[in-house]
């Protein structure tokens, strides 16, 4: 979301902005996964069938890693979203055999599955260092690899990133905007009591500082640490009730009334995301709380703009880091899974929801 003129916008201009700026920023993504079903050979498989096929019988009849089914409705899922594939839901709602249960998958009318030669060439403005990864999408559908970022370069993203300073500099100049943007809405008048009481709070993997700067500013009595690798923090300046620390999330966070992660869950798979959450729950004390701001998918109270972006962004997470966003029972799940007792999904602010977890 561009900041410059925020002061100027209202809370709901600013969500709608956000909202707008990443359904614009990745429209390629329409093209890429029409042009990894033609890699392979969605509908090849489904003419040859001669009927609607199941999610299970569509794999099968593909040349896909095994490894790679769990992700594979991920694909078909935004397939329908652009009417490049058809899904017939059961009439029996009560079925229940797993991903089969959604029903049957069949062609769409469209020209554009039968187009070989779609408009790849309008891609290539975007940056080669992030579009690179996205025309590895059918190989890496085919093959062991932690993601197509690993697959297009053969390393992993935050290793890579941390190598290449331009990308890196553009990648976290554009994570310090949107937190600029996000938090000027969520610490506005109407929702600042997520951090009403609170003496502590430690902003995990919180970059430069822009977020917890945000919350200093508007809680002045609000001790904040920043926590995030060395690299990134080793030069920043605190001030009075702002603290950098260098550390690691998987092996220790600072202690503190509540821990904030924003945006940092969907970066990291299942097991990773239960560490970091236990180390959360060894940081506050029995009366804290963690505070995460991030997206919940399947969200009935979101727009049909809204769902296109989280299908974009969940997108991301497969190609780049091979996670994913969570709905609210995957979230759910994690939470108990890493020894909390509760939790509540207090407000849904544009794309993402802002959720507390207890201890």
């Amino acid at each position: 979301m561009a900041d410059h003129n925020d002061q100027n916008l209202t809370p709901s201009d600013l969500l709608l902005a956000e909202t707008q700026s990443w359904n614009q920023l990745y429209f390629f993504i329409e093209h890429v996964t029409l042009k990894c079903a033609l890699q392979l050979g969605i509908p090849n498989a489904i003419t040859k069938h001669g009927k609607p096929m199941t999610l299970s019988k569509l794999m099968s009849s593909l040349s896909i890693s095994p490894s790679k089914y769990p992700y594979f409705h991920r694909l078909t899922r935004i397939l329908v979203r652009y009417g490049l594939l058809i899904l017939q839901k059961h009439e029996d709602n009560n079925v229940d055999d797993g991903d089969d249960s959604k029903g049957y998958y069949s062609l769409a009318p469209t020209d554009r599955y039968i187009m070989k030669d779609g408009p790849w060439n309008s891609m290539e403005d975007q940056d080669s260092f992030f579009f690179k990864a996205w025309n590895c999408l059918g190989d890496w559908f085919r093959n062991e690899d932690p993601s197509k970022f690993y697959t297009a370069y053969g390393d992993l993203f935050w290793t890579k990133l941390s190598r290449d300073t331009s990308s890196g500099n553009w990648f976290h100049a554009n994570m310090a905007r949107d937190s600029r943007s996000f938090m000027n809405v969520l610490i506005g008048n109407e929702f600042k009591d997520v951090f009403k009481g609170l003496t502590s709070l430690v902003d995990v993997g919180g970059g430069t500082g822009t977020v917890a700067m945000a919350i200093t500013k508007k809680f002045p009595d609000m001790k904040c640490i920043v926590l995030d690798l060395p690299p990134i923090v080793a030069n920043l300046q605190g001030s009075e009730n702002l603290e950098f620390v260098a550390g690691d999330m998987f092996q220790k966070i600072p202690a503190a009334n509540a821990v904030l992660l924003k945006s940092i869950l969907h970066d990291w798979n299942d097991e990773e995301f239960v560490k970091i959450l236990k180390n959360c729950k060894d940081a506050i004390t029995r009366s804290g709380k963690v505070i995460i701001i991030d997206m919940v998918m399947e969200n009935p109270e979101l727009d049909d703009e809204a769902f296109q972006a989280q299908l974009f962004i969940d997108m991301l997470m497969m190609v780049f880091l091979g996670s994913k966003e969570r709905n609210k029972k995957e979230w759910e799940k994690l939470f108990f899974d890493a020894g909390f007792t509760s939790y509540k999904i207090i407000l849904t602010l544009g794309l993402r929801s802002v959720i507390e977890l207890y201890p």
